[in-house]
């Protein structure tokens, strides 16, 4: 009998400009958690799911952006919180829409109650769905929907 193993899927997970500040960076606004303690948590939950997690940072638009362009036949799915670069990046959601990964968008505040020009995403339209307002647990959220959409 033939017996079958699943390969865990391969997630590139993309922190924005700032992020490398987390747990510094007004902690009443994104907590006070690290970039590598999130980092952490995101492995410990991809474990669980059977799934793999390829963490980067920059706050660099244009290596973000090659950074996506190389997740093509690398990984299957891209978790990103892009930031600043959220309401201004027209490259970035270029990008994810040139490479045709699910793209799942986090942020760790609610964009949606903060100031207006944070309202709008220009990631939201080419991603597959935005999850923000539930600190660092909106990277596992994510993380947990992106997989489960990878597998249907």
């Amino acid at each position: 009998m033939l017996e079958l193993t699943l390969q865990p899927n391969r997630v590139l997970v993309l922190h924005g400009p700032n992020l490398n500040l987390l747990g510094l960076r007004e902690p009443g606004i994104y907590g006070s958690l690290t970039l590598a303690e999130i980092n952490r948590a995101l492995e410990e939950e991809a474990k669980k799911l059977q799934a793999k997690v390829f963490p980067f940072q920059s706050n660099h638009e244009g290596v973000l952006v090659d950074a996506i362009h190389e997740a093509v036949g690398q990984h299957e799915g891209i978790l990103i919180n892009p930031g600043a670069y959220t309401h201004t990046s027209v490259a970035l959601r270029d990008a994810i829409a040139a490479v045709n990964l699910p793209t799942v968008e986090v942020h760790l505040s609610n964009i949606h109650k903060r100031e207006e020009f944070r309202h709008h995403s220009y990631i939201a339209p080419v991603a597959i769905g935005q999850i923000s307002g539930f600190g660092a647990q909106s990277y596992l959220l994510g993380l947990q929907a992106l997989v489960h959409h990878l597998r249907k």
